[in-house]
C-alpha cells in the first residue's frame, strides 16, 4: 500500500487512467455498528511505463472504501497499492483482502507505535539507532500483549506512573500485575 506521506510514489498510481477501468470486485459488510463497502480496480503496469518508482510492480490496485458508522457521517477513503503479483497469481478479491489485512496490521501495531510510543517523533537519528529503537518498541508491545494488556496506552501510562511495574513485565521481580492486564 502506498501512503500519502510518500508523495512521489503515491502520485504515480493515482495518475493512472482509473476512470477507464471497470470495478473488478465489490464487497459490503455490516457489523460492529457500521456498514462498510469496498470496491477494487486493478490495472496491469506495462513494462515500458518508465519512471515508476516500483520497478518490480506488475499490478496497480485502487481500493475505494466507504464506511457508515451508526449516528455518524459517511467516510470515504481511496488507497493505491502496487504488487509484483501478476493477474493470474491474485484475483481482485484476493488483492482487496490483502489491503484489508494490511489495515489490520496498521491498526494493531503501527498505530500503537506511532501514537502511543511516539515513533514519528524520534530522538535517535543516526546509524542503526532508529532501527534498534523500533525493534525495542516492537518487543515491548509484544511482551505487553503476551501479558494480556488490552490497552497498550493505559498500560504504558501505568508503567510511567509506577516504573517498578516494568520489572514485573520482564519477570525480574514479583511485583503485582499491571493495571489493565
Amino acid at each position: 500500500m502506498i501512503k500519502g506521506n510518500q508523495p512521489t510514489a503515491s502520485a504515480q498510481p493515482k495518475a493512472m487512467p482509473w476512470e477507464q477501468v471497470p470495478v473488478a470486485h465489490t464487497v459490503s459488510q455490516a457489523g460492529h455498528g457500521r456498514r462498510e463497502s469496498r470496491s477494487v480496480k486493478t490495472m496491469a503496469i506495462a513494462a515500458n511505463l518508465g519512471g515508476i518508482a516500483f520497478p518490480q510492480a506488475r499490478l496497480a490496485l485502487r481500493m475505494h472504501r466507504r464506511c457508515q458508522e451508526s449516528g455518524k457521517r459517511q467516510t470515504r477513503e481511496t488507497v493505491y497499492a502496487v504488487t509484483s503479483l501478476d493477474t493470474h497469481q491474485a484475483s481482485p478479491a484476493d488483492l482487496g483482502g490483502y489491503v484489508r489485512g494490511h489495515w489490520g496490521i496498521e491498526n494493531s501495531s503501527h498505530h500503537v507505535r506511532d501514537v502511543v510510543l511516539a515513533e514519528d517523533a524520534p530522538t535517535a537519528h543516526t546509524g542503526s539507532a532508529p532501527r534498534a529503537m523500533a525493534a525495542l518498541r516492537n518487543l515491548a508491545i509484544g511482551r505487553l500483549r503476551l501479558l494480556g494488556a488490552g490497552n497498550i496506552a493505559r498500560t504504558t501510562r501505568a508503567i510511567r506512573d509506577a516504573p517498578e511495574h516494568a520489572l514485573w513485565i520482564w519477570d525480574i521481580t514479583n511485583s503485582p500485575p499491571l493495571p489493565g492486564t
